[in-house]
């Protein structure tokens, strides 16, 4: 038997709000989505002045980063210096932008927060500040 952690939608809120309380106070739109350990979306924002194309991306962000355990961007980084089709994990939903982190849990990743309407450096630094408020 193997004991698990689930996120919470109290905790998925959490990140939401501190991520939309930043863009807010910075003046930018972006969506942010969290997903369980199953990549499987828990909970989701579209800021205002978000483009729409950043919707799924960002839903994908999380997705990767839950399902693979580590950062989007690594995963499109490791992808680029293999030269290995992202495909090759077996679902469409797999992309290598960043701006997806992993949320940790006593050592278990228990789900993924991404943000996707900003540059990349922006939605990595939004991304990993949603993750970073797990332990807290």
């Amino acid at each position: 038997m193997h004991q698990t952690y689930q996120l919470s939608h109290a905790d998925a809120a959490k990140i939401v709000d501190a991520i939309r309380a930043e863009l807010e106070k910075q003046g930018k739109g972006a969506a942010i989505a969290v997903a369980d350990a199953h990549g499987e979306l828990i909970a989701f924002l579209r800021t205002d002045g978000c483009p729409l194309p950043s919707i799924t991306i960002a839903m994908n962000k999380a997705f990767t980063a839950s399902r693979l355990g580590k950062e989007s961007a690594d995963v499109g980084r490791k992808s680029r210096e293999e030269n290995t089709p992202i495909l090759n994990h077996g679902d469409i939903r797999y992309l290598g932008w960043g701006g997806g982190a992993p949320l940790v849990y006593q050592g278990q990743v228990v789900g993924a927060v991404a943000v996707s309407g900003l540059p990349e450096q922006e939605d990595i630094v939004l991304a990993r500040m949603g993750a970073a408020l797990l332990g807290e």
